[in-house]
């Protein structure tokens, strides 16, 4: 099977859709798979009109993680077994860093590499009943993308241990209760609580959506003090854009607005 057919691209209006396909092994990841998502994600933010990136997985899974039969393959016991580490680490931060917000819908099994595509994500929507964990530390193995540099900033140390050093699986429910995902649903309602969370952010200016996004991100990394400059600066960029100026106007005007996205 071609790699676009594991990993699929649907644009949707202003909604950018990632499909992980491959269902028999529970969407688990391989390199060309992590390749080709890192292509989509600079696909979507050079493509004006896509304001969300929606992340999922077929056959009612999101995704087990990496590829064992690949990863033991090519990279168990090997001289080049970081290798791995620093490719998921890689496009895992593209997928934090990028401009346009994504959106990581939960079902099935959310654990180990499909666990840190998760908390790549800005937003993390579950069906009550998914199986959400980090997990490496059933197999002895370490997550090397992201899971002791982000999940500590979402739900603090104790939390975080008590995640990771136990390799247990949370449902949505206790992930929401967490503080590790925004929302949890029936499955029978995740669809319509995904378009509900989406519809809130494709409204928005991406210019505007995009500095919001990236200073937030910086937000735990640096003091106060400069911390305000860079608020202080953001708050001159967004004054100055075509976004603002057509966002105050529409509204003295009684309309809604239309993004230029600058």
């Amino acid at each position: 099977m071609a790699v676009e057919d594991e990993i699929q691209f649907e644009r949707d209006g202003h909604v950018a859709r990632v499909w992980l396909n491959r269902p028999w092994k529970k969407n688990c990841v391989t390199v060309p798979i992590l390749d080709r998502l890192d292509e989509i994600i600079t696909e979507v933010d050079e493509d004006p009109e896509l304001r969300v990136l929606v992340v999922r997985g077929r056959g009612g899974t999101f995704c087990s993680g990496f590829d064992l039969d690949s990863l033991k393959a090519e990279y168990v016991g090997k001289s080049n077994a970081i290798d791995v580490a620093v490719k998921s680490a890689k496009v895992c931060d593209r997928l934090y860093s990028m401009k346009t917000p994504s959106v990581a819908v939960l079902e099935g099994h959310v654990t180990a590499g499909g666990f840190e595509i998760m908390i790549s994500c800005d937003f993390a929507i579950s069906a009550d009943d998914a199986k959400i964990g980090d997990f490496h530390i059933r197999r002895a193995l370490f997550g090397g993308a992201g899971p002791i540099y982000r999940v500590p900033r979402m739900i603090g140390i104790r939390k975080t241990k008590e995640l990771m050093l136990t390799g247990k699986l949370l449902s949505g429910v206790e992930a929401a209760e967490f503080g590790l995902i925004n929302k949890s649903a029936p499955a029978d309602k995740l669809d319509a609580t995904v378009e509900d969370f989406i519809g809130d952010l494709v409204d928005k200016s991406p210019f505007t959506m995009w500095l919001t996004k990236m200073t937030i991100d910086r937000s735990l990394d640096a003091d106060t003090q400069s911390l305000m400059v860079m608020e202080h600066l953001a708050v001159g960029v967004a004054l100055n854009s075509e976004d603002a100026s057509e966002g105050v106007s529409a509204f003295l005007e009684k309309r809604e607005p239309k993004w230029q996205g600058r």
